[in-house]
């Protein structure tokens, strides 16, 4: 708070009257109010990530040359991990449409025009945007690629469909995945991908015209991502009326930047980018919800699951038999097949919960429990491997555990000084973590690790395997591989073995008496 109050100093000559912490960022940046003497306010913004940072100044600062309807940026200190920018208010589109989502989807006329002005202000945003946008600047990357569609959906594979106890073949489901991101990337065209674009990312003016906030996350993409995000966001619940209205909103202003596709078509892959979104969104729920514990996200599945079982009605438009197949299995099972009907008392006309659910006996025993609890220790078995040699054998019996796929971050091997090392050693330590995709990518695997290795611990589990590939098996893997070992040492004082296989290097962490 010290380098942003002295960045206003700066810029207005004088320190704050007075400071209000604004809460409701989901990402590590802080933002604050800032008063002056006279009530007026600016917003600060306090960022742990420096190319993040200047994703978001670069990206308004073009927009705003665009004049397009974004905050403008006042002052920057000179690392970019603190600035200022114009306060855009407190109302958002998600605040204004509070009333038609808590009566189950029912918008009033008020809120419809807000959906239609939001709807037809998103072309602008990606067409008129996009125009003279040096992409390089986008975090944490230029383009919405191949391989960062594979990362999402193995994204939903591990944090939603593994915890649901499906059964299915998973090279049959990963062929198809790859089917599908082929697709999802066949039309690229020179439109900004807003990534992120979300009734609360957008702020409303005092007579209910949009302003758009947080797109530090886009890159250059198909447009259609952004309207399957914000029309088949699972709260919302629009109804399929509005929503189809909003779709025709969104193609008539389209019209005025570029020349459309036909109808048919541009339905058709709305569709793909419909059931991306979905199993995006899944993934996340799963993740912040089966291992977080999180009500919100918990809440937010079934909705979700009613857009997927909806999606499935038009199975015959989407070629990835063993996919759709697999997903339609998941809509059936008990725990999700009923989820919206779990009344069975009805009183007047209305159902009601049944006013007598089953209340646990203590000789039911604990409602995890399993034949192997309680054995422990726990031993953890991490590996590196390389994708062309395929998956590493698990010899435990246990199933093998995560597979992450390591190869949507940079690759160090891509250059000559480099060829000959491996992710073990200094100068490509260095490479990757000054890149930095690479510390993203593990931010999101040390969550999950954490979250299992605990509940293995408390379960007195005695295996747990963890692999990362890559293409091959010596840079980005290896790299992954050593520091989530030495993580889990550090951090559990569990025993872990670290297997790099493609370069024949073990290693053994004896365990330690250190608890969590």
């Amino acid at each position: 708070m010290t380098n942003l109050n002295e960045l206003y100093k700066q810029w207005c000559g004088e320190e704050p009257t007075k400071v209000e912490k604004i809460e409701g960022s989901g990402s590590n940046r802080q933002y604050y109010r800032l008063y002056d003497k006279d009530g007026k306010t600016v917003i600060g913004v306090n960022g742990t990530s420096r190319d993040e940072d200047h994703a978001f100044i670069y990206l308004t600062k073009h927009f705003g040359q665009r004049k397009l309807p974004v905050p403008h940026i006042l002052a920057v200190s000179d690392d970019e991990l603190c600035y200022l920018q114009t306060d855009l208010g407190d109302i958002s589109l998600f605040d204004a449409l509070k009333g038609g989502r808590m009566a189950g989807g029912r918008y009033n006329e008020h809120e419809k025009q807000l959906l239609r002005r939001t709807i037809r202000e998103l072309p602008n945003i990606q067409l008129r945007g996009a125009r003279g946008l040096e992409w390089d600047n986008c975090y944490p990357q230029p383009a919405f690629d191949e391989e960062s569609v594979l990362f999402d959906l193995n994204y939903f594979k591990y944090c939603f469909l593994k915890p649901s106890e499906l059964d299915f073949h998973e090279l049959k489901l990963e062929a198809n995945f790859h089917l599908f991101a082929k697709d999802l990337v066949a039309e690229q065209g020179e439109s900004f991908l807003y990534r992120d674009f979300q009734a609360r990312n957008v702020m409303l003016t005092p007579d209910g015209h949009p302003q758009f906030i947080d797109y530090q996350g886009g890159r250059r993409g198909p447009y259609y991502y952004d309207l399957a995000s914000f029309l088949w966001q699972a709260s919302a619940r629009y109804p399929n009326k509005l929503r189809n209205e909003l779709v025709l909103e969104y193609y008539k202003s389209l019209k005025h930047y570029i020349e459309v596709p036909p109808v048919r078509h541009f339905v058709s892959r709305l569709r793909l980018f419909v059931l991306f979104r979905t199993l995006q969104v899944l993934g996340a729920y799963g993740y912040r919800g089966y291992f977080e514990r999180k009500k919100h996200f918990l809440d937010s599945i079934p909705p979700a699951i009613d857009n997927l079982r909806e999606l499935l009605q038009h199975e015959s438009e989407f070629p990835y038999p063993y996919m759709m197949d697999m997903l339609r299995r998941l809509t059936e099972m008990p725990r999700y097949a009923h989820i919206e009907q779990p009344a069975v008392n009805r009183t007047d006309g209305l159902r009601t919960a049944d006013s007598s659910p089953y209340v646990s006996n203590p000789q039911d025993g604990p409602a995890t429990f399993s034949k192997y609890d309680g054995k422990g220790p726990l031993v953890v078995r991490v590996f590196s491997f390389s994708y062309r040699k395929g998956i590493p054998e698990d010899e435990s019996g246990n199933g093998g555990g995560y597979v992450f796929d390591c190869r949507s971050t940079h690759n160090p091997g891509r250059y000559e000084p480099y060829k000959k090392l491996t992710g073990l050693d200094e100068p490509v330590i260095r490479f990757l973590e000054d890149d930095g995709e690479i510390l993203t990518f593990l931010h999101s695997v040390y969550k999950l690790a954490d979250a299992h290795v605990k509940r293995y611990i408390e379960r007195g589990f005695t295996s747990l395997m963890f692999s990362f590939g890559c293409t091959g098996g010596q840079h980005r893997s290896v790299y992954s591989a050593q520091h989530l070992a030495e993580h889990l040492h550090e951090k559990f004082g569990v025993e872990v073995h670290v297997v790099h296989r493609e370069q024949n290097i073990s290693q053994v962490f004896e365990a330690t008496a250190k608890n969590d």
